[in-house]
């Protein structure tokens, strides 16, 4: 007996539904694979590209950057979008999809200058945090901190002393002293014929003649001819070491960062925001401080004091070295003016030799401006012997006391000649690395960043095969767009970004 199998059309229905729904689930499952591994492959292609960041440029600086240039001279985004998708395209291979890639490009990148350097600012402070930590971060800003109020002050003391120019306009005030002095004598000698006449009257018309006894005082050495020769000296010969070499390294300003028209990023500014808390410069500073070179410890490059020019910003290393030496002297100068003003004993000292070359000259009136010269003499040469030894590698003490005051009022004609005998050395005080932070600190942020990317730029040139480099051509993050079609049927726009930071 043959059995047959029959079914109902309500069955028949009911499978031709299920069916259907399998098949659109399986569809659906398979697109969604689909779409998920086109995501994946523009996530391993954005991390396969910036995992070619710049070793060289990590391993000396440690900034992430990928080369947007591809080691040409010129910003190169169609390459760097190619080797993007070579990177997505053996993902799409895989799992029997059929995916291909329709077309693609890059619709957002941020390079390593945008937003006014604020993208390397970041990454600089970042690597710091993780360096330093938040204990260490904050020791280092009281530490500086506490220096900074105290210079800031002496310097705009220096400051003030200077620009009343009480030496350089010495002889003048001295010759307008020796003139009312003059007529001081002149009016003292005529009150003294007027007496004369009233007692004795006239003799035969004639006046009878006043007899003028004078004694000649006892001659005084006087310092501030000698201090003010001293002064149209060279700074540099004055302040550097016997034998110290200075750099003859110059740059080309149109070459640097902030010299030239840079690269811009596109379209992804907006996703940096601007860091502008005090712990963060000083996190910068640090970062400076660390990878560029100064005068104790010359960096490579196109400058060798590199932090010297991120204060003095000029364009070759003796003028940004001049600079900082000024800078020095202003500062050691008002704190040596304030403590000789405020010590009794050197005031006394002051006043009474100021009244003895007064005497000497037959100018009394001239005693408070020579006091005044005096005083700005002293603290000058003291200075001199400070900032001497904090370009031979010693330190100075920040504020002065009678036990380390260096030089003696009556020495300091004799000051060049004292130059690397009177100076001392003081471990408590603080070096030429020290001032340097302090100087950064008291520099605009945006001074800084620009002066940093301008050293970085000009040291990574010297890196073998990075002749080339340019900060602006380093990209730090990246958004592209893909149109891939998916097993023949239905094209996905999927964006994907990537940010270093």
């Amino acid at each position: 007996m043959v059995k047959r199998g029959s079914i109902t059309v309500f069955l028949a229905l009911i499978l031709g539904l299920i069916l259907s729904l399998l098949s659109s689930g399986l569809e659906s499952a398979r697109m969604a694979a689909a779409r998920t591994q086109i995501l994946n492959g523009m996530d391993i292609g954005l991390y396969s590209l910036f995992g070619q960041y710049n070793k060289s440029l990590l391993k000396d600086f440690d900034l992430f950057a990928v080369d947007g240039s591809c080691g040409g001279k010129e910003l190169d985004l169609a390459s760097v979008y190619d080797n993007l998708e070579s990177y997505m395209k053996p993902v799409m291979k895989q799992n029997s999809q059929k995916l291909s890639v329709q077309q693609g490009g890059i619709s957002g990148y941020l390079l390593m200058t945008d937003s006014d350097g604020e993208v390397f600012y970041q990454q600089a402070v970042q690597y710091m945090k993780e360096t330093l930590g938040s204990h260490g971060a904050k020791l280092l800003l009281n530490k500086i901190r506490g220096m900074q109020k105290k210079t800031i002050a002496a310097e705009k003391r220096g400051n003030e002393i200077e620009s009343k120019g009480t030496i350089e306009n010495y002889e003048s005030e001295m010759d307008s002293a020796q003139q009312k002095s003059q007529a001081l004598l002149e009016e003292k000698k005529k009150q003294e014929e007027q007496n004369q006449q009233d007692q004795n009257g006239f003799t035969d018309g004639k006046m009878l003649p006043s007899v003028v006894e004078e004694n000649s005082p006892a001659k005084v050495e006087n310092p501030i001819p000698a201090i003010r020769r001293i002064r149209w000296m060279g700074i540099l010969d004055l302040v550097l070491p016997a034998g110290a070499e200075v750099s003859n390294k110059k740059v080309k300003k149109k070459e640097l960062v902030s010299g030239r028209k840079l690269e811009a990023g596109l379209a992804m500014e907006d996703t940096v925001k601007t860091d502008g808390t005090l712990i963060s410069q000083v996190l910068y500073q640090q970062y400076l401080v660390e990878k560029l070179g100064n005068y104790m410890e010359p960096g490579k490059g196109g400058l060798s004091y590199q932090i010297e020019y991120i204060i003095g910003r000029k364009n070759s290393d003796e003028a940004n070295l001049k600079s900082i030496a000024k800078k020095l002297l202003l500062v050691r100068e008002g704190i040596n003016a304030a403590y000789i003003m405020s010590d009794s004993l050197m005031m006394a000292q002051v006043q009474a030799l100021a009244a003895a070359i007064a005497a000497s000259f037959l100018i009394p009136p001239a005693a408070v401006v020579i006091e005044g010269a005096l005083i700005l003499c002293w603290a000058f040469a003291e200075s001199i012997l400070d900032v001497r030894e904090l370009f031979a590698g010693g330190k100075v003490p920040l504020t002065k006391n009678a036990s380390n005051w260096q030089l003696s009022l009556q020495g300091m004609p004799a000051l060049v000649d004292k130059l690397d005998t009177d100076r001392q050395n003081d471990e408590k005080g603080l070096s030429y690395e020290d001032y340097l932070q302090i100087f950064l600190l008291t520099s605009s942020k945006a001074q800084k960043i620009e002066g940093g990317m301008d050293m970085i730029e000009s040291s990574f040139r010297e890196t073998e095969n990075w002749e080339e480099f340019q900060l602006d051509h380093c990209i730090t993050a990246l958004e592209a767009s893909v149109d891939v079609k998916a097993n023949g049927k239905k094209t996905y726009t999927v964006a994907r970004e990537y940010h270093y930071i």
